[in-house]
């Protein structure tokens, strides 16, 4: 098992030197430069993003759960009427992605909605590769899609790591195979309180993905794909079991903890590969030759 370890552990330092160092065909060191990264949040509005919370229609931002404040996204129920009542929420940036590198920092604060399940104590997290919020039935709980879970401790001494991977109405494979767990754990340190944290995912189509937190890679697995179950409520012509996840929106999660979000940002890793172009980038991982401009 150590062997197994160390050879993950190498995998991931040596994925993520690979796209931060050089790319596929350059030697030429990758810029890293702000302008590289599209801010997807202005600190100002969620204009650019869609709701949807379960049991209210698609756009239905219910009680204010997602608002702008103090520049940051703040996920509140102190607007909702009666206890939690299983409304999981989403808030979708409205234009999806394949290849990118989304990066963003959280923060728990507040305490847990009254009704809110017991497991969602300290509990958010972002999805990505998500169907379309407006492909989503009014009594759809889950999209169908992988999560990068945060989660903060709760008691000393008792290890409760953050970015994990959970798949809801998913699968994906994990050291060879597809692992039947809906949710498994990174090797992060458990961090407490309500710290800034910054977490990253890499994401390269339905191949490789990559969780990082605070700089450091902590979970890797591949091929994402539709399957599993947790998801309920969806429309069936939606969930083809086994299909390749290559594309999808990213969305924040609420799941009755209250949480912000800052600094949310994707750099995308598609586009132009042909050095010739106007538009080329040494840190595209995938070709797309449409988008070349000469």
């Amino acid at each position: 098992m150590k062997v197994i370890h160390a050879l993950l552990k190498l995998s991931l330092f040596a994925s993520i030197i690979l796209m931060t160092i050089q790319c596929k065909t350059s030697k030429k060191p990758i810029n890293t430069m702000d302008e590289e990264w599209i801010t997807i949040f202005n600190g100002k509005d969620i204009n650019d993003w869609t709701t949807k919370i379960h049991h209210y229609e698609v756009g239905n931002n219910y009680g204010e759960t997602f608002r702008v404040e103090d520049g940051l996204i703040k996920v509140r129920y102190d607007q909702y009427e009666g206890d939690f009542n299983d409304r999981f929420g989403h808030l979708y940036f409205n234009t999806p992605y394949s290849y990118y590198h989304v990066s963003l920092e959280y923060r728990f604060v507040g305490e847990l909605h009254p009704g809110a399940p017991s497991y969602t104590l300290l509990n958010s997290g972002i999805m990505f590769h998500s169907q379309d919020p407006r492909s989503m039935l009014k009594e759809q709980d889950w999209p169908i899609s992988v999560e990068m879970q945060f989660l903060a401790g709760i008691n000393e001494r008792e290890e409760r790591p953050t970015g994990n991977m959970c798949s809801p109405g998913t699968d994906v494979v994990y050291e060879g195979k597809i692992d039947p767990r809906h949710c498994i754990n990174s090797t992060s340190e458990t961090l407490y309180g309500d710290q800034w944290v910054k977490a990253e995912a890499i994401i390269l189509g339905d191949s490789l993905i990559t969780h990082v937190i605070n700089g450091k890679p902590v979970l890797q697995y591949t091929r994402p794909q539709i399957g599993g179950g947790v998801a309920n409520g969806y429309d069936p012509a939606i969930k083809v079991d086994g299909k390749r996840l290559k594309e999808g929106f990213v969305a924040l999660q609420s799941e009755g903890q209250p949480i912000d979000f800052r600094n949310i940002k994707i750099k995308n890793l598609k586009g132009c590969t042909d050095p010739k172009a106007k538009n080329y980038k040494t840190y595209y991982i995938k070709s797309d030759p449409s988008a070349c401009s000469y």
